[in-house]
């Protein structure tokens, strides 16, 4: 597997990762990470072949491998059957000339709108409109010389036809959430003693803090909704470039006495939040399967989320959470309905993650695999850059 980012970087596509590489494993299969070296230079492990890279400065928490590598070295000494690309950046371009390379079968996994992000990160002086179509000219190249590829949703699966409609195949394969991992028996009462957030409403948002996660329609639906919960308190978990942005936000809005940025928690800790919180909030228009709401669901929480891709394709209004469309008072009604949800809104949320089975997805990437190989077989040099 090539990824543009991994641990210690916290996101979907590394989340997604790890379960996928722990449900192969379970099942016989050994798995190679190909990732760019560590922002910190020391949080490596075993069976993951890092690159030199550069960090990158308008995103801390992730570098970028510019260097030359020895890839083809490694995985022809490897002997691997196939290259799974989880990066559509640096590393899936190497991950392609890898595969023809080395004639072999290539697979890729459509994690991310590079498209929406590259508004707030990209240096070059054009506009975004031509941004937008130099990467959909670049990305249609990758996924239509790919032998196989994976959309996380029938949403993004529709979309990147739109755009790639001469892919060789595309399949729906949602990355599975832990179940287990992720229940309602989780005591979220020491985090909210942490906080002190007891007796309080909890709404919460986990991921990065950044400009694509569209937090300032949370923000500003939030501060609509104290007006009529006063008890509502907002806790927005994890780390990003937007924080000092989002910060000033809510001292504008002047809500900051209500809301908590907790910054980076341990994966370890992620239950317990999940568990501490009342509903959880989510407006990011960036998401191709939202993990995240995932995994609040699996611990019974109701979920307001943006009735947009993958977070609309999740939730269905009223039965398993509750839907907003971009204006703050249709967020503030969203997050007010899912405060005072009947339980069985709960245990519908709990339900629709259960669907969600890793082993299902796994299993279901096996298929997918076996097809590509074979398909190489029949292609030969074809397809691949």
């Amino acid at each position: 597997m090539f990824t543009d980012s991994y641990l210690p970087a916290k996101d979907g596509m590394v989340n997604s990762i790890l379960l996928t590489r722990a449900g192969l494993e379970r099942k016989g299969h050994e798995v190679f990470i190909f990732a760019p070296e560590p922002w910190d230079g020391t949080s490596k492990e075993g069976g993951v072949y890092y690159f030199r890279s550069t960090s990158f400065r308008r995103y801390p928490g992730y570098t970028v491998p510019i260097f030359p590598t020895n890839k083809c070295e490694i995985l022809s000494k490897l002997d691997v059957d196939l290259i799974h690309t989880q990066g559509l950046l640096f590393m899936g371009v190497r991950s392609m000339f890898a595969a023809r390379t080395l004639a072999k079968p290539i697979v890729v996994t459509f994690h991310t709108m590079v498209t929406d992000a590259a508004r707030y990160y990209s240096r070059l002086p054009i506009p975004e409109w031509m941004i937008n179509r130099l990467f959909w000219i670049y990305l249609r190249q990758l996924l239509e010389r790919a032998n196989a590829v994976v959309a996380p949703t029938e949403a993004i699966r529709d979309e990147l036809l739109r755009y790639a409609p001469d892919m060789n195949r595309i399949d729906v394969i949602p990355t599975g959430v832990d179940c287990e991992r992720f229940n309602p028996s989780n005591d979220g009462s020491l985090i909210r003693k942490r906080y002190g957030l007891d007796g309080e409403k909890v709404i919460m948002h986990v991921g990065r803090v950044a400009w694509e996660k569209n937090l300032d329609l949370v923000i500003d639906g939030f501060a609509r909704l104290v007006e009529d919960e006063p008890a509502a308190r907002l806790l927005i978990v994890g780390e990003g470039p937007a924080k000092k942005h989002y910060m000033k936000k809510v001292r504008e809005r002047e809500i900051a006495d209500r809301v908590i940025f907790t910054g980076f928690v341990p994966d370890s800790e992620l239950p317990q939040f999940y568990a501490a919180c009342d509903v959880f909030a989510i407006a990011s228009k960036f998401e191709t399967q939202g993990l995240a709401a995932l995994e609040a669901m699996a611990t019974g929480k109701p979920v307001a989320g943006i009735d947009f891709r993958a977070v609309a394709e999740l939730i269905r209004p009223r039965e398993n959470g509750f839907l907003f469309d971009e204006n703050p008072g249709s967020c503030a009604q969203a997050m007010k309905e899912a405060l005072n949800c009947s339980p069985r809104v709960r245990e519908a949320a709990r339900a629709t993650a259960k669907t969600y089975s890793v082993e299902d997805s796994v299993s279901r990437l096996i298929e997918l695999y076996e097809f590509a190989i074979e398909d190489k077989k029949k292609s030969g040099s074809g397809r691949v850059f």
